[in-house]
Parts: structure tokens; sequence; C-alpha cells
């Protein structure tokens, strides 16, 4: 603070006992000093007209020849008298030898965290934080201080190209001292100092402000639905891991499954996300460098995505001084077949989170997760879908997106055919933001369609158009959906034309009518829909056409098969572990839920392996609950 004078002050010497002198500490700046008051200076320089005297690091000024008492060399001491503080900022001081005074020390003003910055353009402030990042340009190093109220760039000059302060690093809790700057509307602090902070308590209370700030919001959920609860719990811990990695500087990769539900799950945690960061970071270009979203095509995370992933988090690394990202699995990466990407991770110290509703193997994944969320560890199933569940995230993080999600939760029920008991609800909450069921269906039907052609493409702007998060143009999303809906029914139905002629039925001991078709060798390929939404499209014919009865659809190929049931009770996980142990040799692996699924093998073991299949299939428990959400009206 600057000090107040109230007390009197000689100037030719003869001062009262209340004369006060003011000792500056270092990194006191102008704003600490007053006219007419008395401080401790240092000579730093001596010329004909005068000595040149430091009252602290950054407060220096000239005692003239005419107002000087005594002859001093560089590093004497002596007490000054401030006459003038000129309109160009230099400041002029007088000798004065007080016979008796005191002496109050006086700490630096400029103290000042990240979110005051602008307000305070143009000054000289002093922050204490942590460094996130290290970025060597052309001229200047790039350090990113974050503290608990977010993130600023502070650059520091040694020469061109050349680091500055080579002794600071990522993780270092620093002080650094410089003015404040505008440019281009990006606020930067000019280093004129980095110094290591040691003090223990300080990188404490840090931490402990940290993990305030990352505190999830608790917004009531959007429907109540005592299933959901167990979860919500779960789902306020990532939320409090997401926010904390954007705060510690860690970039967050999120790894979808192409799909409805997928995108369902990773567009709104995305928007919500974006808009976390953008809070936290002075600069707004952070964004593109701190998140990114990816999809999956695969249903686990295949050896050639995170060798990818890999390779540009280590780039990245390397050219810009980020941290290795967060990677943030979204309806996948929950089963064994994860395990040999989260293995290659786990080297370089990866955290992953995984949000996922197909059936989990835990003893499996979970050595490498940091979190897992899945309805399954809970007792619950697939029917709490993780769109679901990531809107539910998404407004933890940020409540204020909830108007521009509500209707999320409906679509991703319908495009997973969740039997959730608050489906209808759901769709009722959807209803409000104007989105009857058949629009919610066209919704998903152009996700699908978008992500089939998009393939490894996140396709941002075009997928948040369709799903109306983000999007500003009501009027665009519904012309799109309607082009894009429209445009898959066509090519659904040009897919039946050619499969329904080939689709085998039987009927199995159990009474389920069972439908196989191979899609390799009966359908248009490389088109859409894909294998999988080929045999979805003639197992929802099949539906309708037995109005009820239970019903099986197998679409294969030459090492694959796809699986989907209504009305039967298939546990796709066990009936995989038991074909795996029952032939060996068949390289069978896959997963699913309930109702929908797929398997691999190796394709001189596909009859037996399907064969296999079709006689446990006969053996599974015939359950009306599972009936499709196609018959519900």
């Amino acid at each position: 603070m600057a000090p107040t004078h109230a007390e009197s002050s000689d100037v030719d010497g003869d001062s009262s006992p209340a004369t006060t002198v003011y000792d500056l500490a270092p990194e006191c700046t102008a704003d600490a000093v007053t006219v007419d008051a008395n401080y401790h200076a240092t000579v730093n320089g001596v010329v004909p007209y005068g000595v040149f005297v430091d009252l602290s690091d950054h407060v220096s000024g000239l005692v003239h020849e005419s107002v000087l008492d005594g002859e001093y060399d560089v590093g004497d001491a002596f007490i000054v008298h401030l006459d003038e503080v000129r309109e160009n900022g230099d400041l002029s001081f007088s000798e004065v030898q007080p016979t008796d005074y005191t002496t109050e020390a006086v700490g630096p003003d400029n103290e000042a965290t990240v979110d005051e910055l602008d307000d305070r353009v143009g000054d000289t402030v002093r922050l204490t934080g942590g460094v996130v990042q290290i970025r060597q340009t052309a001229g200047p190093t790039i350090f990113h201080l974050r503290d608990a109220t977010g993130i600023v760039p502070c650059a520091a000059f040694e020469e061109a190209g050349v680091r500055a302060y080579p002794e600071v690093e990522i993780g270092d809790l620093v002080e650094i001292t410089g003015e404040i700057e505008s440019r281009d509307g990006t606020l930067q602090i000019e280093a004129e100092s980095v110094d290591a902070v040691t003090d223990e308590s300080v990188a404490a209370d840090l931490d402990e402000a940290l993990d305030e700030a990352a505190r999830p919001a608790t917004p009531d959920p959007l429907v109540e639905w005592e299933a959901f609860e167990p979860i919500r719990e779960d789902l306020e811990s990532v939320a409090a891991t997401l926010k904390r990695a954007v705060l510690d500087g860690r970039p967050i990769r999120m790894r979808h499954h192409a799909d409805g539900d997928g995108m369902c799950a990773a567009v709104p945690l995305q928007y919500a996300l974006a808009r976390y960061v953008e809070s936290i970071h002075v600069d707004p270009g952070e964004t593109r460098h701190h998140l990114r979203r990816l999809p999956s095509k695969a249903p686990f995370y295949e050896m050639e995505d995170v060798t990818r992933d890999l390779n540009y988090a280590l780039e990245d690394q390397e050219r810009h001084g980020q941290k290795l990202p967060l990677l943030l699995m979204l309806d996948n990466g929950s089963t064994e077949e994860d395990t040999p990407a989260y293995r290659t991770l786990s080297e370089y110290d990866v955290p992953i989170v995984v949000l996922d509703h197909h059936h989990p193997d835990p003893e499996a994944v979970d050595p490498y997760l940091d979190e897992h969320v899945n309805p399954y560890i809970h007792d619950e199933d697939y029917r709490i879908t993780t769109g679901m569940m990531c809107v539910e995230l998404a407004r933890m993080i940020d409540p204020d997106v909830t108007s521009e999600v509500r209707h999320v939760p409906a679509v991703a029920g319908l495009c997973d055919r969740s039997r959730a008991e608050v489906m209808d609800e759901y769709v009722e909450l959807a209803a409000e933001e104007g989105y009857d069921e058949d629009d919610l269906d066209d919704v998903g039907e152009a996700l699908d369609y978008a992500a089939f052609w998009l393939r490894y493409n996140d396709g941002s702007g075009l997928v948040n158009d369709v799903l109306n998060v983000d999007c500003d143009e009501d009027a665009r999303h519904e012309e799109l959906v309607q082009f894009l809906a429209d445009h898959a029914e066509q090519d659904r139905d040009r897919q039946l034309d050619v499969t329904l002629p080939h689709t085998e039925s039987e009927q199995l001991d159990n009474g389920a009518n069972l439908y196989r078709v191979d899609v390799e060798n009966h359908a248009h390929r490389f088109t859409y829909p894909a294998p999988g939404k080929t045999t979805g499209a003639i197992h929802d014919h099949m539906v309708r056409e037995h109005d009820g009865d239970p019903v099986i659809t197998i679409g294969f190929g030459p090492d694959f098969a796809v699986l989907r049931s209504d009305g039967v009770r298939l546990d796709i996980p066990e009936m995989v572990t038991q074909l795996t142990d029952e032939h060996p040799g068949a390289g069978v692996s896959g997963g699913g839920h309930l109702v929908v699924g797929s398997i691999k093998f190796v394709s001189g073991k596909r009859e037996q392996v399907l064969d296999a299949l079709v006689d446990k299939m006969s053996e599974a428990e015939i359950d009306e609950d599972l009936r499709s959400t196609l018959l519900r009206d």
C-alpha cells in the first residue's frame, strides 16, 4: 500500500519525533510512493549534477546537487524526501537528515490475481502462481502462469530465440513482476523478473485454492431418477477433475464413439468445457490448443488411434511447451480391448477418465484409469446412456449451458434405444424446447448419417448445428437435420431393398425369431448405412413385422457379427466370454449391451462361432421389458 503522511516532516533536518522514514520492499513499484514522504535510498549512480538513487528494484530517481548535502559513492545509503513526480514519471528527490525518526517497512502494493488484470492494463503487477506451460518463440520466452483465478501468458526476454530464466520449469511455483500489456485484444505480462517461490505454505495455499475453484456446480437434475442418483457423485468427481485439469493448464483430448449417443455425450461436454477454458485463459486463442474432440469408429480405443493421439501430444509438448493431455473417453473405453492402448499411455503417465454405459471389464481397465463412470458399476445398465450422463456432467461444469442441452438426453436415449423409465420425461423436456419425438428421431438419424461421412473428422460446427448445441441459427439446424435425415432414410431404404431378400429366418427353441444376413456379400459396401446400422435397419423392420414377438438379428461378415435383439435378454459380454473359452483359436472378442453388441473372430472359424452363438441365443430368457421403443405407441 502507498504510505499516508499525516505526520510532519522537516526537510531541513529539524525533525519532530513523529517523523517516519519508509523502507520499500524490493518488489515495490512507483505506485507505493507519495510526494512529501521520506524514504531510505541507496545510490546507484553518480553524475556531475547529482546522484541517482534506488528506493526498490523498481523505484529510482535523481537527487540534484543543489539539494544534496553530502558526497556519496555507489552503494551508499541515506534518506531522501520525494519532492515531485513529473509528468513523464521521473521522480525528483532531495536529501534529508532527520535527527529522530522511525522506519516503517512498506510492502509492494502491486499484488494481483489473473482475474484482476483487465482493469489494470499499463500497471506493473506482481503475480504468484505455478508455471503450466513454457513456449520458446523466435523472440521472447512465454511462461503461462496459473493462479486460482486463471492463466496468463508472461513474456520474458533474454535475447531473440534464447530461453529466458532457463532454471524455471513447468510445475515450478514462481513470482512474476511485470507490466500488463494488451496486444490484439489479448493481455500479456511483460516480465521484469521471474523468481522462484520456495515457501511450502504458499504452494499449499495455492493448491487448496485451486481445489476450491475446481469444485463442481450442483444444479438440480433435469429429471428425477432414482437409478441415476448413485452416478451423480461419480460425475461430480469427474467434473472436479476436468476443471482442475483446465486450471492446471493440462489439455483435454475427448475420444467418443462415432454414433448418436457418442456425439450426444461429447458435444454438450465440449461446449461446457470450452466455455470454462475461455473463462480461465486470458488468451481466448488457447481453447483450440487445450480442448479437442475426436471420434472413434471402433467400439474400443484402437492402437491406431492411441498412437496418433500420443504422437500429436508429444509434438505439442515439444512445440508449444504443453503438458501431456488428459484423455477423456466417452461412450467407449470400458472393455478389455481398450487395455493395450491404455498400457501405451501409462508409459507417459497420461491421466485417463472414462464415461461409458457398455458392459465393463473393471478388472482389466481400472488399473489404468484415474476415474471410471459406468452404470453397471452401480448395478444399473445401458438404459442410462452416456449422453444422459454427459449432459448432467456438462451442467456441473457450467450450469449456464442448460438451456442449450435440455433436449439432448432424449436424443441420446432414442439413438441408443434406451428402455429407461424416465424416457417419457426426457421427451417431454425436449418438447418444451420445441421438439416432438419425430424431430428427435430425425436429429439422431442426422447425427449418425453425418458421423458416417465425417469418418475420422470431428465435424465441429456441422455436428453442433445438427444437435443444435451452440448453434446460432435455428432455421439452419432445422433445414440441415431434415436434409441429412431424408438422405439417411433414402440410403437405408436402398440398403433394405438389397438385403431383405437375402435375410434368412428361423424360430429358436425359446420362441425368438432369428434373422441372419451376410452383410458382406448382400449389402452395398463403403456407403451408408455401415454393417452395424444395416443390421439395425433389418432388425427394426422385422420387429415391426412381428408386432411384439421377440426378435434377434445377426448381420455377419467374414470375421465379424453384429447383434440386435428385442424382447430377448442376451448377455452379449457373457456370451463372448463363453465363446472365447469354448473355442480356442477362434480369436473371439467383443461386447455390448443386453440388446446390442458385436463380436469378432478369425474368418476360418466363422461357421463354428456363429452356430455356437445361435445355440446360446436359443437358451436366452424372453423378457417383455426389453421390447423395442418402436412399438411403445
